[in-house]
Protein backbone atom coordinates (compact mmCIF):
# COMPACT_ATOMS: atom_id res chain seq x y z
CA UNK A 1 0.00 0.00 0.00
CA UNK A 2 1.56 3.21 -1.02
CA UNK A 3 -0.54 6.42 0.39
CA UNK A 4 -1.45 8.51 -3.06
CA UNK A 5 -1.22 12.16 -3.74
CA UNK A 6 -4.96 12.48 -2.50
CA UNK A 7 -4.02 11.64 1.16
CA UNK A 8 -0.60 13.32 1.11
CA UNK A 9 -2.35 16.53 0.38
CA UNK A 10 -5.32 15.82 2.01
CA UNK A 11 -3.13 15.98 5.26
CA UNK A 12 -1.33 18.86 3.95
CA UNK A 13 -4.64 21.00 3.64
CA UNK A 14 -5.88 20.16 7.32
CA UNK A 15 -2.28 20.51 8.98
CA UNK A 16 -2.49 24.11 7.39
CA UNK A 17 -5.99 24.87 8.55
CA UNK A 18 -5.51 23.10 11.84
CA UNK A 19 -2.77 25.71 12.46
CA UNK A 20 -5.04 28.49 12.89
CA UNK A 21 -7.65 29.56 14.78
CA UNK A 22 -10.58 26.82 14.57
CA UNK A 23 -13.44 29.84 13.61
CA UNK A 24 -10.82 31.11 10.32
CA UNK A 25 -12.14 30.92 6.76
CA UNK A 26 -10.42 30.12 4.27
CA UNK A 27 -10.64 30.32 0.19
CA UNK A 28 -9.07 26.71 -1.68
CA UNK A 29 -7.29 28.35 -3.56
CA UNK A 30 -5.16 29.66 -0.15
CA UNK A 31 -5.22 26.74 1.13
CA UNK A 32 -3.63 24.90 -2.37
CA UNK A 33 -1.26 27.72 -2.59
CA UNK A 34 0.29 27.75 0.39
CA UNK A 35 0.93 23.88 0.16
CA UNK A 36 1.75 23.26 -3.00
CA UNK A 37 -2.05 21.85 -4.54
CA UNK A 38 -3.25 21.61 -7.75
CA UNK A 39 -6.62 23.83 -6.98
CA UNK A 40 -9.09 21.69 -8.68
CA UNK A 41 -7.36 18.76 -7.34
CA UNK A 42 -8.11 20.47 -4.15
CA UNK A 43 -11.37 21.13 -4.21
CA UNK A 44 -12.20 17.59 -4.82
CA UNK A 45 -10.43 16.41 -1.38
CA UNK A 46 -12.30 19.22 0.35
CA UNK A 47 -15.58 17.60 -0.87
CA UNK A 48 -14.47 14.35 0.59
CA UNK A 49 -13.39 16.39 4.27
CA UNK A 50 -16.89 17.58 4.41
CA UNK A 51 -18.68 14.60 3.36
CA UNK A 52 -16.28 12.89 6.28
CA UNK A 53 -17.45 15.80 8.79
CA UNK A 54 -14.17 17.35 9.04
CA UNK A 55 -14.60 20.62 7.73
CA UNK A 56 -17.57 22.48 6.85
CA UNK A 57 -18.64 25.14 3.67
CA UNK A 58 -20.07 28.47 3.59
CA UNK A 59 -20.81 29.74 -0.47
CA UNK A 60 -20.80 33.47 -1.00
CA UNK A 61 -19.66 37.13 0.17
CA UNK A 62 -17.62 36.17 2.99
CA UNK A 63 -17.56 32.64 2.37
CA UNK A 64 -15.13 29.54 2.82
CA UNK A 65 -14.34 26.79 4.22
CA UNK A 66 -13.31 25.99 8.18
CA UNK A 67 -13.28 23.60 10.49
CA UNK A 68 -16.32 21.73 12.33
CA UNK A 69 -14.71 19.67 14.70
CA UNK A 70 -12.07 20.19 17.46
CA UNK A 71 -8.67 19.45 15.61
CA UNK A 72 -7.51 18.02 18.60
CA UNK A 73 -10.14 15.21 17.85
CA UNK A 74 -9.07 14.46 14.47
CA UNK A 75 -6.21 11.87 13.60
CA UNK A 76 -3.70 11.37 10.32
CA UNK A 77 -5.79 8.21 9.87
CA UNK A 78 -8.78 9.81 10.28
CA UNK A 79 -8.32 12.27 7.28
CA UNK A 80 -6.51 9.53 5.23
CA UNK A 81 -9.36 6.89 5.70
CA UNK A 82 -11.75 9.57 4.78
CA UNK A 83 -10.04 10.45 1.51
CA UNK A 84 -8.75 7.18 0.67
CA UNK A 85 -10.71 4.22 2.35
CA UNK A 86 -10.29 2.26 4.96
CA UNK A 87 -6.14 1.37 5.30
CA UNK A 88 -5.91 -2.54 4.49
CA UNK A 89 -2.57 -3.72 4.38
CA UNK A 90 -3.28 -6.68 1.65
CA UNK A 91 -7.27 -7.75 0.59
CA UNK A 92 -7.47 -10.70 3.73
CA UNK A 93 -7.68 -7.37 6.20
CA UNK A 94 -10.16 -5.49 4.20
CA UNK A 95 -12.50 -8.43 3.21
CA UNK A 96 -13.01 -11.48 5.36
CA UNK A 97 -14.63 -13.31 2.54
CA UNK A 98 -11.30 -12.72 0.26
CA UNK A 99 -9.30 -15.79 1.80
CA UNK A 100 -10.56 -18.91 3.21
CA UNK A 101 -7.16 -19.22 5.45
CA UNK A 102 -6.88 -16.24 7.36
CA UNK A 103 -7.70 -18.10 11.01
CA UNK A 104 -4.36 -20.56 10.02
CA UNK A 105 -2.47 -18.32 7.81
CA UNK A 106 1.54 -17.30 9.26
CA UNK A 107 1.00 -14.57 6.50
CA UNK A 108 -1.82 -13.12 7.67
CA UNK A 109 -0.59 -12.39 11.20
CA UNK A 110 2.08 -10.39 9.67
CA UNK A 111 -0.17 -8.19 7.73
CA UNK A 112 -2.75 -7.73 10.80
CA UNK A 113 0.07 -7.03 13.24
CA UNK A 114 1.78 -4.35 10.38
CA UNK A 115 -1.38 -3.03 10.01
CA UNK A 116 -2.34 -2.34 13.69
CA UNK A 117 0.77 -1.01 13.84
CA UNK A 118 0.24 1.48 11.01
CA UNK A 119 -3.28 2.36 12.12
CA UNK A 120 -1.98 3.10 16.21
CA UNK A 121 1.01 5.19 14.41
CA UNK A 122 -1.57 7.26 12.48
CA UNK A 123 -3.70 7.58 15.32
CA UNK A 124 -0.82 8.53 18.06
CA UNK A 125 -1.37 12.76 17.44
CA UNK A 126 -4.18 14.69 16.99
CA UNK A 127 -3.67 17.29 13.74
CA UNK A 128 -4.05 20.35 16.53
CA UNK A 129 -0.50 18.08 18.18
CA UNK A 130 0.39 18.28 14.71
CA UNK A 131 -0.05 21.76 13.64
CA UNK A 132 1.56 23.15 16.97
CA UNK A 133 4.61 20.72 16.31
CA UNK A 134 4.68 22.24 12.81
CA UNK A 135 4.51 26.04 13.86
CA UNK A 136 7.20 25.46 16.67
CA UNK A 137 9.74 24.18 13.97
CA UNK A 138 9.29 27.07 11.67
Amino acid sequence: MQLTMTGEYALRAMLYICSFPTDKKFKIAEIAAANDIPENFLRKIILLLKTAGYIMGQKGNGGGIRLSIDPAKITPLHIIEAVEGEIGLNKCLLYKEFCPRDNYCSIHLIWAAAQKQLKEQLSGKNMLELARQNTEAQ
